[in-house]
């Protein structure tokens, strides 16, 4: 079946016009309103010259503007660029740039980062604002407003297209800065197989058009169609992607209200909208998750789990802890994945009850933990390999083949995908995952290169010396920290460089624990140890327990 997922939703609409696509707070959009919308944005796109092969970027917070955005690329065969949200107004200019963007959609919150983007990347052609911006912002140099396209433009006859159309995910990685990956839409069609035709009966693709569209009618009509919550945000490939998977089958997407983390507001939704699958990134989203049905069960209001099934984790550690207390509580199978933006799923450890505690990764078939000769690590050996992965995977990294040779490697005639995330395999086969080998900090699925955290406290004119390093952290997995060395006749705080790297970096990147020192002990050769960096931050008191800001 080699069609575009934007063929594939214009047909679901087509078939399902008057079924509800998307829920977001205080409305609903059918997929014939889902398909009217992007048809629109897909026509003012065209106007402004965004062909087959372009980039239009979605600098969106959760919400139907963000799978409109999407969807409406697709009809173009244009490609679809996730920029984080959090992204400071030089770091989304970095990644306009990198990508060659050619359109930006962005919440109107955000408009006041756009203003740097629009005077430094000479490709983009179109800006589209989608809600007012703030109240003091700037709607952004040269902004359309979205509900005027939608008002004025009329939508775009559909054009098929061919699934070698693609799709970017850029990812934090090694280098300092996010690159984009580069995914074939009918491979990422593939990866979606398993999670999303398999509970509806079907262990292969569809392999034609009117196949998948009967598979997406059967399932809406006999109630067996997907009902799904992205409690992370779309901007990440585990998110979109099995949201993007939903749509294909007429399920529906439900969505909360953008920005922080509300607990409350996420379970009443739930329950109030008959969410079946939760997506979740690990304990920095089902710690307060959990806090807050413990904390409701103890005011004698529990929240209504009825219809939760599947709760699916990825991109960062979920405790047994935490899935103890979800299983107490709901009759949910817990799916926690190895994977990454580069391919995958590597693993899975699946729970369906207290019983399969504590919880134990087994690869997926395409999964291979192969040591440093490229052979493949034994079972029971205690040797350290690299997985590796052989199903469907994207076809590189954009602008740079040295990494793409680097991750995406041919080891005996096979193409694997091996980001570089270390692995021991037990006797019994199960992964035993020792995470990321490089110095990457990975912080409630966010990834963060200690060298751009270094370089931004390095500009304050007290630090002479910085080092900075992952601890571990329950919540977040990982903690973004520094050990500071500071001018000893000066009265720079810990909350002072904290405010100063805020101002160039993403939230999520400033370190929340600090310790300041007048000297960091370099060899000669200006070597270190992060061993004794990661002990002395552990050793000193947390500056900063409060999670990093959007």
């Amino acid at each position: 079946m080699d069609v575009s997922f934007g063929t594939l939703w214009e047909a679901v609409a087509r078939a399902l016009p008057d079924e509800v696509a998307i829920s977001e707070p205080g409305r609903d959009h059918t997929y014939a309103e889902f398909d009217d919308r992007a048809s629109r944005l897909a026509g003012a796109l065209e106007a402004a010259g965004v062909g087959a092969g372009q980039t239009v970027a979605c600098y969106l917070y959760n919400g139907s503007a963000y799978l409109e955005t999407v969807f409406a690329a697709l009809k173009l065969g244009a490609v679809p660029v996730n920029a984080n949200y959090r992204y400071t107004g030089p770091e989304l200019t970095s990644l306009l740039q990198d990508a060659d963007a050619v359109a930006l959609v962005y919440s109107g919150a955000l408009a006041a980062n756009v203003t740097h983007a629009a005077a430094h990347v000479p490709t983009l052609r179109l800006l589209v604002r989608a809600g007012d911006p703030p109240a003091e912002g700037s709607a952004g140099p040269g902004a359309t407003s979205l509900d005027d396209i939608l008002a004025g433009t009329p939508p775009r006859d559909p054009a098929p297209r061919p699934g070698t159309d693609r799709l970017f995910m850029y990812t934090g990685g090694t280098t300092g800065r996010p690159k984009g990956v580069i995914w074939r839409q009918t491979d990422l069609l593939h990866c979606l197989a398993v999670p999303i035709y398999r509970p509806l009966g079907r262990g292969t693709l569809p392999a034609t058009l009117a196949e998948a569209l009967g598979i997406a009618s059967a399932a809406r009509r006999d109630g067996n169609a997907p009902v799904i919550m992205p409690v992370v945000p779309l901007m990440h490939g585990t998110g979109l992607f099995n949201t993007m998977g939903a749509l294909l089958v007429g399920g529906r997407a439900v969505l909360v209200r953008p920005g922080r983390l509300d607990p409350p507001h996420v379970w009443r939704t739930a329950a109030a909208q008959h969410v079946g699958t939760m997506i979740v990134a690990g304990n920095a989203v089902c710690h307060p998750l959990v806090d807050e049905l413990i904390r409701a069960e103890r005011a004698g209001e529990p929240y209504d789990l009825g219809s939760l099934r599947i709760v699916l984790s990825s991109g960062t550690a979920l405790s047994d802890r935490l899935k103890r207390e979800l299983h107490h509580r709901a009759n949910a199978t817990i799916m926690d994945a190895i994977a990454s933006s580069e391919g995958g799923p590597f693993a899975f450890a699946i729970t369906t009850s207290t019983r399969d505690l504590p919880a134990r990764f087994h690869p997926v078939p395409a999964t291979k933990v192969l040591g440093e000769t490229g052979a493949e690590v034994r079972p029971g050996s205690g040797e350290i390999g690299v997985l590796a992965y052989s199903g469907p995977m994207p076809l590189g990294y954009h602008k740079d083949s040295t990494r793409t040779r680097k991750t995406f490697r041919h080891i005996d005639g096979v193409r694997y995908s091996v980001p570089g995330d270390l692995a021991q395999v037990e006797s019994d086969g199960a992964i035993r995952f020792l995470g990321r080998g490089s110095e990457v900090i990975n912080t409630g699925g966010e990834k963060v290169h200690p060298q751009e955290v270094e370089n931004a406290l390095l500009t304050h004119p007290a630090v002479t010396d910085c080092v900075v390093v992952g601890v571990a952290d329950e919540i977040w997995g990982e903690r973004v920290s520094a050990v500071v060395a500071v001018h000893p006749d000066g009265t720079t705080s810990e909350e002072d460089l904290m405010i100063w790297a805020r101002q160039s970096l993403a939230g999520y990147k400033v370190p929340r624990s600090l310790v300041l020192v007048r000297e960091l002990p370099r060899s000669p050769t200006g070597k270190l140890e992060l061993s004794w960096a990661k002990q002395t931050v552990m050793d000193a008191r947390p500056s900063a327990d409060e999670p990093p800001s959007d």
